[in-house]
């Protein structure tokens, strides 16, 4: 279903960010907000059998606040970790309604990396649930909700359209995410976005290289060699994964393709200016197709952008709380 964007607050940009551009860019022109004080480091372990763990960091809801409500597992973007803006920001609102939060590191990234030997990609959803499976049951009583950033998001829609792996998840939400990760890559590699498709690329190339990443001599170099994150995703990404090539690993993983399996509440989030996602990767969706997946498309708001008017919390925190309190 297409929700009616005035279902919600509306979205109205705050000065200065008017724009794409602006409201992408925000997050990374202002640094990360001050953490969370406290709050519990836990490790995952995978079970794929090469000894690789995800890092996750727990935080719970002050006395005052806390309820019966479910964890909240939110899961970053590509280049991003448990410390990006938009995670600590996500964080910080889902305590004050009660949730507690595990913000999880996906494998290789951020805290992950001296863990994991390994690296995520934009359907590792498998990780996802062995992650689920390795928490402390008494933080689970109540059941999940999940939420995924861009590429984070992929994986949380795709991994809802698998029947969530069997988990207690109640409702879920994505933000931004790259649905169609073949014509986001097109997107991304446009002469439009050529200062964004270099530190994309840089991003992706120091992440995957950073000390105690387990690489081979021909995976360094193809890495280091990859001229476009299509190169990265032909040559690193989809041959480390066992996928024919870059449009194998695309097709086989993008979202679009599961969000008719997926069976319970799940709110997706994205702008229609979004200078990454092409805005066709969501028009052409037939929204009304899909008994349980509602779309909230405001015109603005960026890349997880979304700063708008009336609140320092992001304009997509408040609507998707707003949503899960209507199922939780």
């Amino acid at each position: 279903m297409l929700l009616p964007h005035t279902e919600f607050e509306p979205f109205r940009p705050r000065f200065p960010w008017y724009g794409p551009d602006l409201q992408t860019l925000r997050n990374t022109i202002f640094r990360t907000p001050v953490d969370l004080v406290g709050g519990e480091r836990l490790v995952l372990p995978m079970e794929d059998g090469t000894g690789d763990a995800l890092a996750a960091r727990l935080d719970r809801p002050d006395a005052n606040r806390a309820r019966a409500k479910p964890l909240a597992i939110v899961v970053h973007g590509l280049g991003g970790d448990e410390r990006s803006t938009y995670m600590i920001r996500t964080a910080r609102h889902l305590l004050t309604q009660g949730y507690p939060v595990l913000r999880l590191n996906l494998r290789g990234a951020g805290p992950s990396r001296a863990v994991s030997g390994g690296h995520y990609h934009a359907g590792r959803s498998d990780d996802l649930a062995a992650a689920i499976r390795g928490l402390p049951a008494d933080v689970m009583a109540n059941g999940l909700v999940l939420i995924g950033y861009s590429l984070g998001g992929n994986l949380v829609l795709k991994f809802m359209g698998e029947g969530a792996h069997g988990h207690d998840v109640r409702v879920a939400a994505s933000v931004s995410a790259p649905i169609d990760l073949a014509a986001t890559s097109r997107r991304v590699m446009e002469p439009r976005n050529k200062l964004y498709h270099l530190r994309i690329l840089r991003t992706m190339k120091d992440e995957t290289l950073a000390a105690g990443a387990v690489l081979s001599e021909a995976e360094r170099a193809a890495v280091e060699q990859a001229r476009t994150v299509y190169e990265f995703d032909n040559n690193f990404i989809a041959r480390r994964n066992g996928y024919a090539s870059a449009d194998a690993y695309y097709a086989q993983n993008a979202a679009i393709g599961f969000l008719g399996r997926i069976d319970r509440p799940t709110l997706v989030v994205h702008a229609l200016n979004d200078p990454w996602i092409p805005t066709e990767s969501y028009r052409t969706v037939d929204w009304a197709a899909y008994a349980h997946v509602q779309a909230l498309l405001p015109s603005g708001g960026g890349h997880v952008g979304f700063h708008g008017k009336g609140s320092v919390t992001p304009w997509h925190d408040r609507a998707i709380s707003r949503f899960f309190s209507k199922v939780v």
